[in-house]
């Protein structure tokens, strides 16, 4: 119990005489981005290990071991002359038996081929023989995609029930024994699944991460430390790349990449506890330890007021509000009596109301076009002409510049124009890249980037937007809801290789399309730059309303 009118501990000031971003939460970044960074290596490096691999069909009667890529003078009269021989060869003729010579084949009728040869040996599709079973291949990227989806009801849960440090160190270390299993698979079932155990384990790096390094900063250093963190995704996406250019193997590969992550474990003595989670939990003494460390690096000393907080028995809330005993009995037996009520009475005012229902309707469409674009544009980059290394590591590195668009266009010119614009500008350019004639490469992949950079824009921007569109008592609740729906993109992105086989350029128009309407669709939303975040429906109902209602 707390003492009577003591006041609580009010840690958003006490981060305010720390410094908003001293040498102690710098020291604790430095810490924090390497596992950053290595979460965008779990969650790309399947793009280089399950790449497409040419191939073509091995002719028996032409050709014995050693094979060779290089097929001779017969590939002529023994493979068909449409793919080249990659699924289906020229039908041998019975009264030939075994010759190589134009008579001996067919010339119209094929046949299946039972065994094939690969321009090289690096990924899975030549190691788990997938040669024209391209779904397979793909659906490594959506069995990666399902994993993040199982990943986060279960990295919540560890992250407010054992701590974010837990999580964040259990996550690192089991993707790391995930992706080590994986690299020794014998065939491909095995692989699918330590694919999604790598997922659905680890994938949990990147938000208990976000959290950790967020809560030790001051409130007008949280943009500032998210983008940190959202550049360091994508230089890890550049290093995935830049490793798998100089190990293309893939069971070396991941055994390089995932290896390092196993150092992770000792971060559990090396790096602090999230001080906001300890206070929620009620450990006042090691979060007033960790402010006490923090106040000494950062040479910062904390006011007489600010010492009595963290030494009294005071209330352990982080609002810096004023509660006694009494009122947090009262309030106890209040939401005992008429929490059901109030929760079916405000999901019944949600559901009823048009507006907010046509929100949640526009926002889904949104993310999920923002997830399918953003993971599908990343996984067919290594598809452009032109070295696919480089393509993917442009692809990665223009993320950077429109994570600063957003951080500066966001607050000049109002979340849903510059959010609009960015949707809009992505989709002409990528409904534009089919367009241009196969010797301008470099034209198509200046367009590619410039779809990633915007779709980067809209995807740092739309949590920011999302959550300002909806009322207090509802927020989280349908930020989620858009947010797990939004999943459905990324969960079907890495199926978008196989329209190539029906057109090179289908995939690109899909995306521009889908972008398009995204930025179309949100003219049926408010403006909500300088807007009150509303705490009621009908509040959040008023925006569109009154547009100019600011705090």
């Amino acid at each position: 119990m707390t003492a009577r009118g003591a006041p609580a501990v009010d840690l958003d000031a006490i981060l305010a005489e720390l410094g908003q971003f001293g040498r102690y939460q710098v020291r604790t970044y430095c810490f924090i981005l390497l596992p950053i960074v290595f979460s965008a290596v779990y969650n790309s490096q399947y793009i280089f290990a399950a790449a497409a691999t040419d191939h073509r069909c091995v002719v028996p009667e032409c050709e014995s071991p050693p094979l060779s890529w290089s097929a001779g003078p017969w590939a002529g009269w023994a493979l068909p002359e449409e793919d080249g021989g990659r699924c289906a060869r020229l039908q041998p003729l019975p009264a030939a038996a075994g010759a190589c010579a134009p008579a001996a084949f067919h010339h119209n009728n094929t046949v299946a081929c039972d065994a094939w040869v690969y321009q090289n040996n690096y990924t899975i599709v030549s190691e788990f023989e997938l040669a024209c079973e391209e779904w397979k291949r793909t659906l490594v990227g959506t069995m990666h995609s399902v994993g993040l989806f199982a990943a986060l009801p279960i990295t919540g849960y560890i992250s407010d029930t054992f701590g974010r440090r837990t999580a964040f160190v259990l996550t690192a270390v089991s993707a790391a024994l995930m992706g080590l299993v994986r690299a020794f698979s014998p065939n491909y079932a095995m692989y699918l699944v330590f694919e999604f155990l790598d997922a659905t384990l680890g994938s949990g790096v990147y938000s208990t991460g976000f959290i950790l390094a967020l809560e030790m900063v001051g409130l007008n250093k949280r943009v500032l430390g998210g983008n940190i963190i959202s550049c360091s995704f994508a230089l890890g996406q550049v290093l995935v790349a830049l490793v798998a250019w100089a190990v293309p193997y893939w069971r070396t590969l991941t055994v390089v990449l995932y290896a390092p992550s196993l150092l992770f474990a000792f971060y559990y003595f090396v790096l602090e506890e999230s001080v906001r989670w300890l206070l929620s939990r009620g450990n006042k003494k090691e979060a007033a330890r960790i402010i006490y460390k923090a106040a000494a690096v950062n040479r910062k000393k904390l006011s007489p007021e600010s010492i009595r907080q963290l030494s009294e028995d005071t209330e352990i809330t982080q609002s810096g509000e004023l509660k006694s005993e009494e009122k947090e009995t009262q309030k106890g037996n209040e939401k005992s009596d008429s929490e059901p009520i109030k929760n079916r009475s405000l999901a019944a005012e949600v559901i009823r109301s048009k507006i907010i229902m046509s929100r949640v309707a526009v926002c889904s469409f949104v993310w999920i076009t923002t997830t399918f674009t953003y993971y599908g544009l990343s996984i067919n980059s290594v598809s452009l002409a032109g070295n696919m290394y480089i393509n993917y590591i442009l692809t990665a590195l223009v993320e950077i510049p429109g994570y600063a668009l957003s951080v500066l266009t966001l607050d000049r010119f109002g979340r849903k124009s510059s959010i609009m614009t960015a949707y809009i500008v992505c989709g002409l350019a990528l409904i534009a890249l089919p367009f241009i004639p196969s010797d301008l490469h470099w034209i198509a992949t200046s367009l590619n980037m410039l779809g990633k950079l915007c779709i980067s824009m809209a995807f740092s921007s739309i949590y920011i937007y999302t959550s300002e569109l909806f009322p207090t008592s509802a927020r989280h609740r349908l930020l989620a809801v858009c947010s797990m729906i939004g999943r459905i993109g990324s969960i079907v992105a890495p199926q978008t290789p196989l329209l190539m086989q029906v057109w090179a350029s289908l995939p690109y128009l899909i995306f521009g399309g889908m972008a398009v309407s995204a930025g179309l669709l949100m003219l049926l939303t408010p403006e909500t730059l300088h807007q009150r975040l509303p705490d009621t429906v009908a509040e959040a109902e008023d925006i569109a309303r009154h547009p100019h209602n600011t705090t």
